[in-house]
């Protein structure tokens, strides 16, 4: 009896075993592959370090291959973020940005679309600084033109878009008449989103009122977007709002 028991238990944890691999190799071959675009290390200046940091989590945690990219390129300006002032520095976008990556990243140059299934951008001030200029001229700005090439390729192939807090931006600049969201217009806790929206409208674009822990999603575009930090919401929400974000990336990739 104990001899078969042994038996049984064997072929039991076989099964499993072959089970769990299986699965494993399955989820492997179906595993989404994301770029992730970064403007260099800093709510002030580059990308914004939470709103990247969740971004990474939970492509993580919806099982995606994960490629880092920034620009190599000066940032706009460096800014001393104890006191929040500029100072004489000058400091590279890709450089600044690895220390997001912990130095796995390459020059957005290298990004190439054929590779990945979609490419999410975090905000921070980095993202209207480095990768446009809308922090200084707002809807008169220009877009980075890798960053642009970048987006019209992805967009050309049906390959989905994720943006939170400002990044937004750069859709609306680059692809007019889509749909996007950063909070809530005509609410304290979105300082920032009415000037935002309304140069969305100047720009032919809509947006789309919706709260920290929600997303929109441009089905036309397939953009999806979150307000992250343009909300003032404690850091749990903000990350469940780019949780959210990336799921619906993921689905549509």
């Amino acid at each position: 009896m104990l001899a078969l028991l042994h038996r049984s238990g064997r072929t039991a944890l076989t099964s499993l075993t072959v089970q769990a691999v299986s699965r494993n190799y399955s989820s492997g071959q179906m595993a989404k592959r994301v770029a992730v675009v970064l403007a260099g290390c800093g709510v002030y200046d580059g990308s914004e370090i939470h709103e990247a940091s969740a971004v990474l989590v939970h492509l993580s945690r919806g099982g995606a291959t994960v490629n880092m990219f920034a620009p190599n390129i000066d940032q706009m300006h460096v800014v001393n973020h104890l006191k929040g002032e500029p100072t004489e520095e000058k400091r590279n976008v890709l450089v600044e940005s690895a220390r997001l990556a912990r130095g796995n990243i390459q020059d957005l140059s290298k990004l190439s679309v054929e590779n990945h299934d979609a490419v999410i951008i975090p905000g921070g001030f980095g993202a209207a600084k480095n990768l446009c200029t809308w922090a200084v001229q707002g809807k008169d700005c220009s877009v980075n033109e890798e960053v642009k090439a970048v987006l019209q390729a992805f967009h050309g192939k049906g390959k989905p878009i994720g943006l939170c807090c400002i990044a937004p931006v750069l859709a609306a600049k680059v692809f007019r008449g889509c749909e996007v969201t950063v909070g809530i217009e005509g609410n304290d806790k979105y300082p920032n989103t009415a000037d935002t929206a309304a140069a969305f409208h100047q720009l032919g674009c809509k947006h789309v009122s919706k709260s920290v822990d929600q997303v929109h999603v441009d089905q036309k575009n397939k953009l999806v977007t979150t307000s992250a930090f343009m909300c003032d919401a404690p850091i749990h929400q903000i990350f469940d709002g780019i949780g959210v974000m990336v799921q619906d990336v993921l689905k549509l990739a």
